[in-house]
C-alpha cells in the first residue's frame, strides 16, 4: 500500500512539473532544469511526467523526453511486474 501511495505522489509531482515548467517556459521566466524533469521520472514518476508532455505539449520537440520518457515508462512497468512476481513467489 505504501509503494502504491507513493508512485501515486511521484506521478503527480512529475505531471504538475511538466505543467509548471511549460507556464514558466512560457512566460520566459526561470525554468525547472531538465535533470530535475528526469529525476522525478527516474524516481518512479514517468506515467506522470510522460502525460504532462502529452497534455501540456511540452518537452515534445526534444527528442531525449520523446523517445526516453516512454522507454523509461515500459522499464517501470517491467521492473513492477518483476518485483511483484518475486515477492508472491
Amino acid at each position: 500500500m505504501i509503494v502504491v501511495f507513493y508512485l501515486l505522489i511521484i506521478n503527480v509531482v512529475g505531471f504538475i512539473s511538466m505543467g509548471y515548467d511549460k507556464r514558466k517556459a512560457q512566460q520566459h521566466e526561470w525554468r525547472v532544469p531538465e535533470n530535475k524533469l528526469w529525476l522525478i521520472a527516474w524516481i518512479g514518476g514517468a506515467i506522470g511526467s510522460w502525460l504532462g508532455m502529452s497534455v501540456f505539449h511540452h518537452k515534445t520537440k526534444h527528442t531525449t523526453f520523446v523517445v526516453g520518457m516512454p522507454i523509461l515508462l515500459i522499464i517501470h512497468i517491467i521492473l513492477y511486474f518483476v518485483i511483484k512476481a518475486r515477492l508472491l513467489s
